[in-house]
């Protein structure tokens, strides 16, 4: 029988850097589970992205033991990263950012979110990616 959900958290967490700080602290310690049972292994998984922000899907089960997996670099990051903005536009629709992010930087993109997607169909995530440029404002080269 599987066991009961008690919780599903995911946060955004510096790899390498988890402490017992908010946000690890208070979110699992609301939920009575040991945190140290996360830390050091999260630190431990994530050192080869450390300062990275990385997010982390955590499931709390009702007898107080957890599953977590770490997944990449946000879209928006990896987006923002590769144009060399700091933010995007506040107003998507009708302002948007000055640099365009051309085919092979969003085949670059997709080929390395395409682990933490739901299909490896590299064309699909590049639709994914796009999307969320065009949240941020950013316009798409053909």
């Amino acid at each position: 029988m599987a066991k009961a959900v008690k919780a599903n958290l995911k946060m955004k967490i510096k790899g390498g850097q988890a402490s017992a700080a908010p946000p690890v602290g208070s979110s699992l310690g609301q939920h009575g589970v040991n945190m140290m049972d996360f830390i050091n292994p999260f630190n431990d998984q994530t050192k080869d992205m450390m300062g990275k922000d990385v997010t982390v899907h955590i499931t709390i089960y009702e007898d107080r033991t957890m599953d977590w997996r770490v997944v990449s670099v946000p879209t928006d990051i990896r987006i923002m990263n590769e144009l060399g903005i700091k933010k995007g536009s506040g107003r998507p629709n009708s302002e948007k950012i000055a640099k365009k992010l051309t085919d092979a930087q969003l085949t670059k993109i997709a080929e390395e979110k395409a682990a933490d997607m739901n299909t490896q169909d590299v064309p699909a995530v590049k639709k994914m990616v796009a999307g969320t440029a065009r949240s941020m404002g950013v316009e798409i080269e053909a």
